[in-house]
């Protein structure tokens, strides 16, 4: 049928395709079918409590907001984005939102794991802090003094022209990398942001209907697309996955179509063309979380929020192999580093999907909250993600993840 590799491609670029293939994987789990994973289900209840503990521990009046890149630039008992906008001079709060989407969309994409050896100093606050929070920060100071801009009366932007020009060198300066400072996959970062440049720069009507071309104008398109200024998470993710997808490199395709963070796994089995394909889209799905703050600031509802799914990343992923739901088959072949189209990395990233998915109303349970108040962004926020750092750091010298994945920056 003509057309229809192209409908099947795009029918995995939802989160309702992450949520239904991870569940499949899940079921499968159960059941013992996994080549690489055993699912021990009664390991369950220790997890949820142990992810209790830390949010009580974490947030004792159990308000947790969205896992979002906002969080990350609140350190050292400030907000230093807030301190930055106290200067600004936006006209309105659409103005505003643009360069929020912006610091978003380039802190995200650069957020793909620091590995354990480097670190950021930041001048202003003292702090010496490394891994994703050290990456926001950087990314931070990189978007406050213009890195991004095309406009050097305007430093808070991300414009598609400079992004486009940005070097290896360029970021490797902004984020104090070196042989002594060693930072993974800076090559490859600089890369997807130049990327997102040419993107950007040949959607006009997505990313310039308002403004010269640049990551913010994606608000305007999401506005556009809002009914009586109401917007369902899932259209956001859709949006970024489907506008986004030619800044992903060496990826699957269908019929043309850029599948992004989409794997292969041969237990999952459909009769159409996306047999055996698993999508996950950790980075895109984080990046929605962190764009509902500033579309809610601009007046827009964000509805739907647990519509999008939890994040396919190794401190999620760790809490539970940590806390012993998940369980290798094969533990001593595993100790080498692994590349993340390796069928047992797809087959741990699904599952953490899945598990965080079950692990939620157990948790809510515990802390006596209602889905309404809790969602499954909370739960990333307050828990899950914290969890399994603490535990790494419990378990592992360095508090590295139990599997190692061979990253190019552009996944974890």
């Amino acid at each position: 049928m003509p057309g229809s590799g192209r409908k099947a491609a795009l029918s995995l670029l939802t989160a309702g395709a992450v949520r239904e293939r991870a569940r499949e994987m899940l079921t499968l789990g159960c059941a013992g079918k996994l080549k690489h994973f055993v699912v021990d289900e009664a390991r369950l209840a220790a997890a949820a409590d142990n992810v209790a503990a830390v949010i009580r521990a974490n947030y004792p009046d159990l308000k947790v907001p969205l896992h979002a890149r906002w969080r990350h630039f609140m350190l050292g008992g400030r907000d230093l984005w807030a301190e930055i906008t106290a200067h600004a001079n936006w006209r309105n709060a659409a103005a505003r939102a643009r360069a929020e989407f912006d610091l978003a969309i380039v802190s995200v994409l650069l957020d793909a794991g620091a590995g354990p050896d480097w670190t950021y100093r930041d001048a202003a606050t003292g702090l010496t802090i490394g891994r994703s929070e050290g990456l926001a920060l950087a990314s931070l100071r990189m978007f406050e003094a213009g890195l991004f801009s095309a406009d050097g009366r305007d430093p808070l932007r991300a414009d598609a022209d400079r992004l486009v020009a940005l070097t290896t060198d360029d970021l490797t300066r902004g984020f104090q990398g070196g042989t002594d400072n060693p930072l993974a996959g800076l090559a490859g970062r600089a890369a997807l942001l130049q990327r997102l440049g040419r993107v950007m720069r040949d959607s006009p009507d997505v990313f310039a209907s308002r403004d010269s071309a640049r990551a913010g104008g994606l608000f305007d398109h999401l506005v556009a697309a809002s009914s009586n200024g109401r917007l369902p998470a899932p259209d956001i993710l859709r949006a970024l996955l489907i506008n986004l997808g030619g800044i992903w490199q060496n990826r699957l395709t269908l019929d043309g179509v850029a599948l992004g963070d989409t794997w292969r796994h041969a237990a999952i089995r459909y009769d159409d063309e996306t047999n055996g394909l698993v999508p996950l889209h950790k980075l895109s799905q984080w990046l929605s979380y962190s764009l509902i703050e500033p579309l809610q600031r601009a007046g827009v509802s964000v509805s739907e929020v647990d519509g999008l799914t939890g994040l396919a990343e190794y401190r999620n992923g760790g809490l539970f192999i940590d806390t012993g739901v998940l369980v290798l088959r094969d533990a001593d072949g595993a100790t080498a580093p692994l590349p993340v189209d390796n069928e047992l990395v797809v087959e741990w990233r699904a599952l953490t999907v899945a598990l965080l998915d079950a692990l939620l109303p157990l948790v809510r349970a515990r802390l006596g909250v209602t889905a309404e108040t809790f969602p499954l962004g909370a739960l990333l926020e307050g828990g899950t993600w914290a969890a399994g750092r603490k535990l790494a750091k419990d378990k592992r010298p360095g508090g590295g993840p139990p599997l190692t994945v061979i990253s190019d920056g552009t996944v974890f």
